[in-house]
């Protein structure tokens, strides 16, 4: 396998834009082609066996590409769709990180909480390794519904999206954390609202931080990690090109990108 060859990513929607700000910023020489199945989304309320037909769908679009390794930016599809395209493929998957690897160092009252989506927190993996990566830990998940229609209909700075943050970081203040995650890839585009929220006794973590080295370190074991040459990005859309264009350009670097509205069901 050539290093030359693209890195795909994948998402439901928007939120995947931002591990691929992490993938950008710690691997600037490689080219990336993101598919997010904003037509289709949210995934977290549809049946297992629909999950895994859209994450063929859409890893097999990225394969015809001749990618070298595909990181898959959504925890949904992490605990639901993985299995589907772990095999069948000539490149390594990468799924979103649940917990993060250096949780010991960085709490100081082994109280630790994440943020998600209902059915993130319900299928209980985050909680079981946040505590498989330190036993010692106390782990408190919370849902948190209103977030992502907030940031899919770019709600930053009003009322609503204020109130909403107030209410789950409350929620969450009472359980006495001094760590949080921000385990669904869209929170991160609120990371400093939620930090300012919890004030400086809280450190806000985001674990696409931990998947990207996790990526970076596959393709060193392999030898395709590429370091020199200018990077190149390619964005592509299912439905809502113009709104999904004005977030990427809140977290991206956006001057090699190219934008595509594609329909993966033709």
């Amino acid at each position: 396998m050539e290093k030359d060859r693209p890195i795909g990513v994948i998402d439901s929607g928007v939120g995947g834009l931002t591990v691929l700000k992490w993938l950008q910023k710690k691997m600037p020489h490689e080219q990336f082609i993101f598919i997010g199945d904003t037509a289709r989304t949210p995934y977290g309320d549809r049946a297992r066996e629909e999950i895994q037909r859209f994450v063929k769908e859409m890893t097999d679009c990225l394969a015809r590409r001749k990618i070298k390794e595909l990181v898959v930016a959504c925890n949904t599809i992490t605990v639901l769709g993985l299995d589907t395209i772990r095999n069948g493929y000539d490149f390594d998957v990468i799924g979103m990180a649940k917990g993060a690897s250096n949780i010991r160092e960085v709490t100081h009252n082994n109280k630790v909480g994440f943020f998600a989506t209902d059915f993130t927190v319900s299928t209980g993996a985050h909680k079981r390794e946040i505590e498989r990566l330190d036993p010692g830990v106390e782990v408190f998940g919370l849902g948190c519904p209103k977030l992502v229609p907030l940031i899919e209909s770019e709600k930053f700075g009003r009322p609503e999206m204020q109130e909403a943050i107030k209410e789950y970081v409350d929620a969450m203040k009472v359980h006495g954390i001094d760590t949080l995650l921000l385990s669904c890839t869209h929170y991160p585009f609120l990371h400093d609202e939620i930090a300012a929220a919890f004030g400086p006794q809280v450190t806000v973590l985001d674990p696409a931080e931990m998947t990207t080295d996790e990526a970076i370190k596959h393709l060193q074991n392999k030898g395709l990690l590429k370091t020199e040459g200018e990077g190149s990005l390619e964005v592509c859309f299912t439905a809502d090109l113009a709104r999904c264009k004005r977030l990427a350009s809140r977290m991206l670097d956006l001057a090699h990108a190219r934008f595509h509205l594609i329909d993966l069901e033709s």
